[in-house]
């Protein structure tokens, strides 16, 4: 067999030494579908190569942890016989090259690995990022991407409840968009990939395969250059009506005991999903590809098998149980074909017209996949600023319009409005507070979702970047009464093979282990998305968390709006007045330098368990975490909610910080809640060892700060709602 000339080798992603590998493992050259194979399962995408070793830190064990990393989705118990099964996935290089399918087919791509292990989906999120809003490509990218979720999870019924966006220069070359999914399912009917059965049948279903995504494991693993549109056609192109087929039939195909074992096409296709069945349970498979539904003539076995196309599920069926399968997926008018077996030959091999195109061993292919431990260099540590050392504003008022009237803090309701965030009717709480809240069907239960990161705290200190990633989640879930069970991560990073991007990567997946330790708070599920660079300009590390928490009482749940006039106002947690890394810094003072602000775990274990133990109480009537702009912003974002003023004085305390510190800074572990009476709040806080401390009382239309005039909440309305319309040439909503 003639070997591949060294330009199609690298044209397919994979280095020299790789090549060498697949060589030892064949005994021969591959052919060109072979190549193919292996160039997609060794990807970045599929193989984890410079990451794993660093994942393998992660704790990923709790009582409650049903699935951890290793399924399509993670899988927690929520009682009542249930389980919340979730994840996180990035769609970034398809985002940028083509912004509308790029981010429906990572909304459909979600779903699919969430409903294949037997989950209705009930809520999708996403985390989206963008570059410098004044960079030529910025508004056409937002409007494609907002477009291309809404287009997808409208159409497929699942309501789009929650998640964030930012702007930065550094994602102008590289947009983000993470894109998250919670179903739930019963316990014990939970479904993986695992194969089993030599001889039984395995069957795909769902839309027709087409050349649309060829490559785009591939794609996704490497860095961008100049010409990046023209990789347009590794682009899949998405088909939520059929994704909505698709849900109803597996669903009612799981109600039968037809399944031995289910994975999605996603990333790599029929590839991934056949060799991942296979390597799991040990077996072999083989493949007939003339049984493939295709949409298109004359495909090739490579194009078979390295399609993306969308909507597509393969399964392993039990004995017998192939009628029974093709009765339902042909009542949703989904295409159905028994295309292979299973075998104890431990081989994928590959036919077509009568002929081996294709047979490689699977367990020496999975186990001699690389695994790099890249050289890393620490991120040099950013010097920490005194608060006295930034100005103060001349008017704490219009520092705070300009806060909230900012890209990064403005009203997000231009694009939540155009998501369906109702639809099934089972959302509690809409999107614009701390975590998203979704009742559990039929119950008095809910689910708290949310998602966080904060990409210059990771740049700056990549370590307590991870660390506050993961504790800000935890506080967004507390902070609506939930009890925070796990999370799914989410890790985008420029290339690893730079050891100041490598190093980034290291520091924040440290950070994240140890918070998640600290707070028993485990990773059950993510993603990993390196080369987001451009022309050697890597995005700003960013380590999103996704997060879920459990309520047990939806009676007994505190959102951001304030409620009554004459409440006390307050702050649980300690504040010095952090403005190092902050938005006040950047947004006020115009730079961007210092220290991230310190993450005390301990101080956010106590201070959380206590805040969540008042709303359980059902003591606090408002409850909102501290994270961007500080007290300021959280207190002006809780009066928005409310349509209610409120009156603020810093306590008596001669350690306090200069007051636009204390109003701005950025310190952790805090809370801001109201209560009738805080006299008895005061005392549990004393009493537990949390600060605590009155700062002001609800009422009135205005918002009033020390240092400066009281400004109406209508105006504050008015800074908060008006940039993003305006920039997108639309006029805010009354």
């Amino acid at each position: 067999m003639t070997a591949p000339p060294p330009n199609i080798v690298a044209e397919h992603g994979l280095s020299g030494e790789e090549y060498e590998r697949i060589l030892d493992i064949l005994g021969r050259a591959p052919n060109h579908l072979e190549l193919g194979i292996f160039s997609v399962m060794w990807s970045e995408h599929c193989s984890y190569k410079s990451s794993k070793v660093w994942l393998k830190t992660l704790p990923t064990t709790a009582p409650w942890v049903i699935h951890g990393p290793g399924e399509n989705a993670g899988a927690v118990d929520i009682g009542g016989g249930l389980a919340a099964i979730f994840k996180m996935e990035s769609h970034n290089h398809p985002s940028f090259i083509e912004p509308y399918q790029g981010a429906a087919t990572g909304v459909g791509g979600i779903l699919r690995d969430v409903f294949t292990m037997g989950a209705r989906p009930i809520a999708n999120l996403n985390a989206l990022r963008f570059g410098d809003p004044n960079h030529p490509k910025t508004r056409h990218l937002l409007a494609g991407v907002v477009a291309g979720i809404g287009g997808y999870g409208n159409c497929v019924g699942v309501p789009t409840v929650g998640g964030e966006v930012n702007f930065d220069p550094g994602y102008n070359g590289n947009i983000l968009v993470n894109a998250m999914t919670v179903g739930i399912a019963p316990k014990d009917r939970i479904f993986t990939s695992q194969a089993s059965g030599v001889g039984n049948s395995i069957v795909y279903t769902g839309s027709k395969t087409g050349r649309d995504g060829i490559h785009g494991a591939t794609m996704a693993s490497a860095e961008f250059g100049e010409g990046a549109e023209e990789k347009r056609p590794t682009v899949q192109v998405g088909d939520p009506f059929t994704e909505k087929l698709l849900i109803e039939a597996c669903l009612e195909l799981m109600a039968t005991d037809a399944i031995v074992a289910i994975q999605d096409m996603g990333a790599a296709g029929l590839t991934s999903s056949s060799f991942e069945m296979a390597s799991k349970g040990g077996l072999g498979v083989e493949l007939d590809l003339d049984r493939v539904p295709c949409r298109e003539d004359g495909m090739t076995p490579y194009e078979m098998m390295l399609s993306e196309s969308q909507e597509r599920m393969l399964m392993v069926l039990k004995p017998g149980r192939e009628d029974l399968a093709r009765g339902v997926f042909e009542k949703w008018d989904l295409d159905f074909a028994v295309i292979g077996r299973l075998t104890d030959t431990g081989r994928m091999v590959l036919r077509m017209h009568g002929e081996t195109v294709g047979d490689l061993p699977i367990d020496p292919l999975a186990e001699a996949a690389p695994e790099y431990r890249r050289p890393y260099e620490d991120t040099p540590e950013a010097p920490a600023i005194a608060p006295s050392a930034v100005p103060a504003p001349d008017d704490t008022g219009a520092a705070l319009r300009r806060l909230l009237g900012s890209p990064d803090l403005c009203s997000r309701r231009w694009i939540w409005e155009q998501y369906d965030h109702m639809v099934m009717a089972d959302t509690v709480q809409r999107p614009g507070g701390d975590a998203a809240v979704v009742r559990i069907h039929g119950t008095t239960r809910a689910l708290a979702i949310t998602t966080d990161c904060t990409p210059r705290y990771c740049q700056a200190a990549p370590h307590l970047g991870g660390a506050q990633a993961v504790a800000e989640a935890w506080r967004n879930l507390t902070a609506v009464g939930a009890r925070p069970l796990a999370v799914t991560d989410n890790l985008n990073f420029g290339n690893p093979e730079r050891p100041a991007v490598m190093g980034q990567f290291a520091g924040c997946v440290q950070g994240i282990g140890e918070a998640c330790r600290a707070l028993e708070f485990p990773v059950v599920s993510g993603n990993v998305s390196l080369y987001n660079e451009t022309n050697g300009k890597a995005i700003p590390p960013t380590a999103a968390i996704g997060g879920v928490g459990l309520i047990e009482d939806l009676e007994r749940t505190a959102d951001i709006a304030l409620k009554a006039a004459g409440e006390a106002l307050v702050l649980i947690g300690e504040t010095r007045g952090h403005l190092g890394a902050s938005l006040y810094l950047r947004e006020v003072a115009d730079r961007r330098e210092g220290a991230p602000p310190p993450v005390d775990l301990a101080a956010e274990r106590r201070n959380g368990d206590f805040v969540r133990g008042l709303i359980g109480a059902g003591t606090v009537t408002t409850c909102h975490d501290l994270s961007d702009g500080g007290l300021a912003v959280a207190l002006a974002e809780m009066a928005l909610a409310g349509d209610l003023g409120a009156q603020v004085t810093p306590p008596e305390d001669p350690a306090l910080p200069p007051l636009h510190a204390w109003l701005f800074g950025e310190d952790q572990a805090r809370y801001l809640v109201t209560v009738p009476t805080s006299e008895p709040v005061l005392e549990a806080a004393r009493r537990a060892g949390v600060p605590a401390v009155r700062i002001g009382t609800t009422g009135g239309d205005a918002l009033t700060l020390p240092g400066g005039q009281p400004i109406f909440v209508a105006e504050l309305r008015a800074a908060h709602e008006t940039w993003l319309p305006a920039y997108m040439g639309e006029t805010p909503a009354d």
